[in-house]
């Protein structure tokens, strides 16, 4: 069992940065590929970043390349989510999922993902 707890998310202006954390609970953070999702009013849910449980291979959405950055840190069972640039249509909910060997594709189809934050919200004005 997994518990992720999500923390970070504020109202910023277009332009700011923000950075998201997930904390996970558990001694068997390092076993899982961790995930960024994000879900606007009346939209379904969407991936925006993965990272490889060593934190070597990453993923991203391509309106995020370039912008966004994940990280991990396996010794403080934490994941991050590093936001540049921010736009008024990166408002949204945003969740940290795990997901747990075997480790399947594509990475950010939702149903990979065994465990779930509570979310944290974004607003980005313009």
């Amino acid at each position: 069992q997994v518990q992720l707890v999500e923390s970070g998310g504020a109202l910023v202006q277009a332009g700011d940065s923000l950075r998201l954390s997930c904390v996970a609970s558990g001694r068997t953070f390092s076993t899982y590929a961790m995930g960024w999702f994000r879900q606007a009013p009346g939209k379904e849910r969407e991936g925006v970043a993965r990272i490889s449980t060593s934190g070597s291979i990453t993923y991203y959405r391509d309106s995020v390349k370039g912008r966004f950055t994940i990280s991990r840190d396996n010794a403080k069972n934490t994941v991050f989510l590093q936001m540049n640039s921010l736009k008024p249509e990166d408002t949204a909910v945003y969740y940290c999922a795990a997901d747990g060997p075997p480790y399947s594709t594509p990475w950010s189809a939702v149903r990979l993902y065994e465990y779930w934050g509570q979310g944290t919200q974004v607003t980005v004005s313009s």
